[in-house]
């Protein structure tokens, strides 16, 4: 995979908060702090963190549905050339929103609970291919069979389906414009176990019929997994490593990334002994000065809290950690 169909360079998004009409103190949230990755044309790249990461954050800067602060992202179409986003005005964004879907975490909330299930898929089609009548109709039932829904449920309402159906729905919407490249943000975090497992199913059965792109968010770390090709770890706005699924499984470079898989839950207790120990985090909030992680590894130096670390390229894996390849 050496396409590259979009390539994310030094992605920063702050949030101010305090001051007001008193005054007060104000306060600089970097929600994502010089994200820098590329996603490959026909993979799934897995973004994955705590809540409070900046994962979806990091997802909605992609799309423009926030504007960050500063960075670029290039988006590298098939049909229609390439183009940079962040410097995109509202008609270009609707141009590029064919190519460039979301998939929302919460499927309840991002349903108009006032409009048909032909009006919420199809509503798109109108306007990009001009369609209407019987041909919006086929085109929309067609779309229901291949998420595995029935084209009878065209003229019902939201409050009908299940929250799987209603996902189902939200993928439908996705898939409407033939886009290129599709973000899905949590989009099995809200659904039952067994309800997940078809969904991710039917994710890797629609890319592969419509040769798709995913940036798959999660904070689950068997979902991901399960799905992804190359998994990017944040924590606190950063991406602090970066590697293959397989990598990053079986040889985690950073502290925090053996954190979150040591947590993982495995059935078999003698199975998750020998897989990998505990990491026990110290207690504490970021630090302001070198490594945001080191007031919480077990690992830290005085080099960690008054230095921040440099990427580091490690048999492929990029990780930010002063000590990476040497715990």
């Amino acid at each position: 995979m050496t396409d590259t169909i979009l390539q994310v360079e030094n992605l920063n998004m702050q949030f101010v908060s305090g001051g007001g009409f008193f005054g007060g103190n104000v306060d600089v949230v970097k929600a994502v702090d010089d994200a820098c990755f590329k996603v490959y044309r026909g993979e799934t790249l897995g973004i994955v963190g705590e809540s409070g990461s900046g994962k979806t954050t990091l997802g909605r800067c992609i799309m423009r549905i926030l504007d960050p602060t500063s960075g670029t992202v290039t988006f590298n179409r098939k049909s229609r050339g390439t183009v940079e986003l962040t410097s995109c005005d509202a008609q270009e964004l609707r141009a590029v929103w064919r190519d460039l879907r979301m998939v929302f975490q919460d499927p309840q909330s991002s349903l108009n609970p006032r409009l048909r299930v032909l009006d919420i898929v199809g509503q798109c089609l109108r306007k990009s291919e001009n369609l209407s009548g019987k041909a919006l109709s086929d085109r929309v039932a067609d779309l229901l069979e291949r998420v595995g829904l029935r084209p009878e449920y065209l003229l019902r309402y939201p409050n009908a389906f299940s929250g799987g159906q209603r996902q189902r729905l939200g993928i439908a919407r996705a898939l409407a414009t033939q886009p290129e490249l599709i973000i899905a943000d949590e989009a099995v975090s809200a659904l039952d176990v067994s309800i997940q497992a078809q969904t991710l199913n039917l994710l890797q059965d629609l890319q592969e019929q419509f040769e798709l792109t995913y940036v798959f968010i999660a904070h689950d770390l068997a979902v991901v997994e399960h799905i992804c090709d190359r998994i990017a770890v944040m924590y606190l706005g950063q991406i602090v490593e970066l590697a293959t699924a397989d990598e990053l499984f079986n040889n985690p470079r950073h502290p925090y990334t053996r954190a979150l898989l040591s947590a993982v839950p495995i059935p078999d207790p003698r199975a998750r002994d020998r897989k990998r120990g505990r990491v026990k985090l110290k207690d504490g909030t970021s630090s302001s000065t070198g490594c945001r992680f080191s007031a919480r590894c077990p690992h830290a130096t005085e080099l960690c809290t008054s230095k921040s670390p440099e990427r580091k390229t490690i048999n492929g894996a990029d990780v930010l950690c002063h000590y990476a390849g040497e715990l």
